[in-house]
């Protein structure tokens, strides 16, 4: 058990951030080359990794490694997921995890924990209605192997709900939400699926393995997300993994008492905070001050530091909502908005495209917060950060059109010419 650490000290709000940065991969900048082994690895820090589809730039999941990487083969992903090191589940969202957290996320799905998610309810609905054809699509799958949904003609298309899917894709869906399916591999980042078993059998899991109690699946989704995020107060645990209901600090009392959390102070929050006890050193040092933020990059909309509204804007003192899904006239950013990252705080966002056939990275607006000092020093570092995301996209080509205040995309196209 780590020794404790002194409930009188607190942790600054800068610190704090800090240290949740450290959690998540993104204090420092990343050092020298990515190597293979380091998408597994940020994986497992996060213990979830948010999968969308929209891919005006990066698809989510490979911009939120290359936010923690920096240039790095986007292939590496999905031989990941080829070679069994991660699996495809419903978790906070649509997610990869690591293939060592799989009896976790089973056993979660067994206990009927994500029977209040649409895709938990729409596999109930078909699995009550039209079952015959969801066994029809097993069976191929059983004779023929690996299948995409591309690979059957449409008996049928929907005209409402599951967006115009066709019988055999909302099928396909309605076994892997199930556990009868898994997948297997993505193709052009469609998905590829099998029989549970046989991912199973490449992952080294066990099928006849005993699932874990309900319990101590509930315990481990704490203290893994309390990891994840590096501190947190107790209300933005059940985020994470999007469990129920939301944790109260009366939660949370075993697991202090046992010391596997750490209660700590921070400046300025009525509520207590809590970190894993795996993070008692870094703890440490942020009660000291020295956890030092040199990291500028650009994230995801969906990475994990913004899941949260309630808890960005606390941390971060950033107010974020993802504008993709919000009617165009009502969108006050942008389409698909990346926060910017910058030493430790989100001092932007900007709404952006990658041209792949012309080879340009379009910023269409960028805007700062307010209060957000410019220097030579925060422009050359959002320079450079949207220029090494621009180059790993192939759009080296950078066009900067409006920001807010005015004089800043000035100043930064400036910056990424003499860059």
């Amino acid at each position: 058990m780590p020794s404790p650490i002194d409930s009188a000290a607190e942790i600054s709000p800068q610190q704090a951030r800090n240290l949740h940065l450290a959690a998540q991969g993104l204090l420092r900048k990343p050092q020298g080359k990515p190597h293979r082994g380091d998408v597994l690895a940020a994986i497992e820090r996060m213990c979830l990794l948010q999968i969308d589809t929209i891919h005006v730039v990066a698809r989510s999941p490979y911009l939120v490694l290359f936010s923690r990487l920096g240039s790095y083969p986007a292939g590496w992903l999905d031989e990941a997921l080829e070679r069994g090191e991660i699996f495809e589940c419903w978790s906070h969202e649509a997610c990869f995890a690591p293939s060592e957290a799989f009896a976790l996320h089973r056993s979660h799905q067994a206990a009927g924990a994500r029977d209040n998610h649409w895709a938990s309810k729409h596999a109930a609905r078909a699995q009550e209605g039209q079952r015959a054809g969801m066994n029809a699509v097993l069976a191929r799958i059983r004779e023929q192997g690996p299948t995409k949904a591309s690979d059957f003609e449409a008996t049928r298309r929907a005209t409402t709900g599951w967006w115009g899917w066709k019988d055999e894709k909302r099928w396909l869906e309605a076994l892997f939400a199930r556990g009868e399916l898994m997948v297997a591999r993505r193709e052009r980042f469609q998905r590829v699926y099998d029989l549970s078993a046989r991912v199973m059998q490449r992952m080294g899991v066990a099928a006849e393995a005993a699932p874990i109690g309900t319990q101590d699946v509930e315990r481990r989704l704490i203290l893994d997300s309390v990891k994840a995020l590096g501190i947190t107060q107790a209300r933005w645990i059940a985020d994470y993994f999007r469990t129920r209901p939301r944790h109260k600090d009366a939660d949370l009392h075993e697991l202090v008492k046992t010391g596997e959390l750490l209660q700590v102070k921070v400046r300025g929050w009525e509520n207590l905070a809590y970190v894993h006890a795996g993070h008692v050193e870094l703890a440490r040092q942020a009660i000291a001050g020295k956890l030092r933020a040199s990291h500028t990059t650009l994230l995801s909309p969906f990475d994990p530091v913004v899941w949260d509204r309630s808890r960005a804007s606390v941390l971060f003192g950033f107010d974020y909502t993802i504008e993709c899904y919000v009617p165009e006239a009502k969108r006050r950013y942008g389409y698909f908005v990346l926060p910017i990252l910058h030493r430790g705080a989100l001092v932007g966002r900007l709404d952006a495209k990658a041209h792949r056939q012309d080879g340009v990275f379009e910023v269409k607006r960028i805007h700062l917060q307010t209060g957000i000092k410019v220097d030579e020093g925060l422009v050359a570092a959002i320079a450079h950060a949207i220029q090494a995301c621009a180059e790993w996209h192939g759009t080296a080509a950078v066009r900067v059109l409006r920001s807010e205040p005015p004089s800043f995309a000035v100043a930064l196209r400036q910056a990424l010419r003499s860059d």
